[in-house]
């Protein structure tokens, strides 16, 4: 089974970062009481949770051989003989090998589009994997067979003895993100009766979160937390969007995220304003400005996303009014996230107090997502999505007010699904930061 890269002594050498970051980080929060009002405190984590997003110093241990074992049992199920499945989260999720940091382009190797494994229920994985890949970016022993394709092989030819040797098939799945032209060799090689898509099946084991899982996703949800700690100080007169998400994103990755887990954005209104992700990134934030945060880290291979709202001097009382409905909103969609109640009547509890608030068309998004292995995932919690929610699916609820051109507030935390409702990952406090 593969490890992660990261060894041991890299981890103690972050630590070490980690303790300074800390203490000026304690520093600029306990701070907060001079220059800003915070009505809760940042709340400590769990015990099973390291404070302030400390890198964990012990190796995460997920059972991918139970993983498989339940794969095989959907596949029985859905009449599925054959499973391939490219480099991604679902393959993550089964065997443990890593997916590489998504970059512009899409060709890196020789014979690239053969990359992947195969899943048959009684067997183990077969993967066919081009020759660089397993030098450069594998770490570890792979569970089941191995066949590589060097550069001068005849990638196809390899490709199709591998495909013939799972058997007859049927019925064949496809990951989501396969190849085009993967399907094309693959479909000409065992000629199934039947194609379909995969990645549901994977997805439907993915949904529920295992103890191990939660455990890492708090550890993410640390990592954002202790970020907002810091970061949140440093929102003042003259600072620009562009100098902000510098800061979130490399005190996540000091925290221990191997890259953030989508493109950080910080901004000051929906529709103008100052913004991160345009030209206006550069000009300096003013007194008066509110400023929205939106970011979140990958520990352990699983994501957290997270937001906040930090206001530049004294907010007037149409932010503070605004930002209490879109408080009451995330503890309304918190409170009916509860096993057995469809994701659409989810969304309408937290969509409810901001549309009687007379805000309903500033609310111009979903409650959330699925989140895990994948920043956005399946199911959504959104008008459309009826699939009723379990024990053990996480969540984002993240309400938001944006009014065009004036001003925007917004929150977001991960959440689990529970019996009595959702409970929040995240300890950071949910109340307004002004910076004053």
């Amino acid at each position: 089974m593969p490890t992660r890269r990261d060894t041991e002594a890299a981890r103690l050498g972050q630590l070490e970062v980690v303790a300074r970051l800390e203490a000026a980080d304690r520093a600029a929060f306990d701070s907060l009481d001079g220059h800003a009002q915070v009505v809760d405190r940042h709340r400590g984590h769990s015990a099973s949770v390291a404070p302030r997003g400390a890198v964990p110093t012990l190796p995460v241990v997920f059972d991918f051989v139970d993983r498989r074992r339940r794969l095989a049992d959907r596949m029985h199920e859905a009449g599925v003989d054959l499973l391939f499945l490219p480099p991604s989260s679902d393959l993550e999720y089964l065997t443990g090998v890593e997916r590489g940091i998504p970059t512009f382009g899409q060709s890196q190797y020789a014979h690239g589009w053969v990359a992947g494994a195969f899943f048959r229920p009684g067997r183990e994985p077969v993967f066919v994997l081009p020759r660089m890949m397993t030098v450069f970016d594998l770490a570890g022993e792979l569970p089941g067979e191995l066949v590589v394709v060097g550069e001068r092989d005849d990638g196809q030819a390899l490709f199709e003895a591998a495909s013939l040797g799972m058997g007859e098939v049927r019925t064949l799945a496809v990951g989501d993100r396969t190849w085009a032209e993967t399907v094309i060799h693959l479909t000409e090689a065992v000629s199934p009766e039947r194609l379909v898509t995969g990645s549901p099946l994977v997805n439907e084991l993915r949904r529920t979160k295992s103890p191990e899982e939660l455990a890492a996703m708090e550890r993410a949800c640390g990592v954002v937390d202790a970020t907002m700690a810091g970061v949140g100080p440093k929102v003042r007169p003259g600072v620009t969007t562009l100098d902000l998400v510098e800061e979130v994103e490399h005190r996540m990755r000091v925290l221990g995220s191997r890259v953030p887990s989508f493109t950080t954005h910080v901004f000051t209104s929906f529709v103008g304003g100052k913004n991160s992700a345009e030209e206006s990134r550069s000009v300096p934030i003013e007194e008066g400005d509110v400023v929205m945060f939106d970011f979140g880290a990958v520990v352990d291979g699983y994501c957290s996303d997270f937001g906040r709202t930090v206001c530049v001097g004294d907010p007037g009382s149409d932010v503070r009014d605004a930002y209490a409905l879109v408080l009451a909103a995330q503890e309304a969609g918190r409170a009916a996230l509860r096993p057995g109640v469809p994701a659409s009547e989810v969304n309408r509890a937290c969509r409810r107090p901001i549309e009687e608030g007379g805000f309903g068309p500033n609310f111009k998004h979903r409650m959330g997502h699925g989140i895990g292995l994948d920043v956005h995932e399946r199911p959504f919690v959104s008008e459309e999505e009826e699939t009723p929610l379990e024990a053990g699916m996480t969540f984002t609820d993240e309400p938001s007010i944006l009014v065009d051109d004036r001003f925007g507030v917004r929150i977001e935390d991960v959440v689990v699904c529970e019996p009595h409702g959702g409970r929040k990952l995240n300890g950071f406090s949910p109340e307004l930061i002004v910076n004053v």
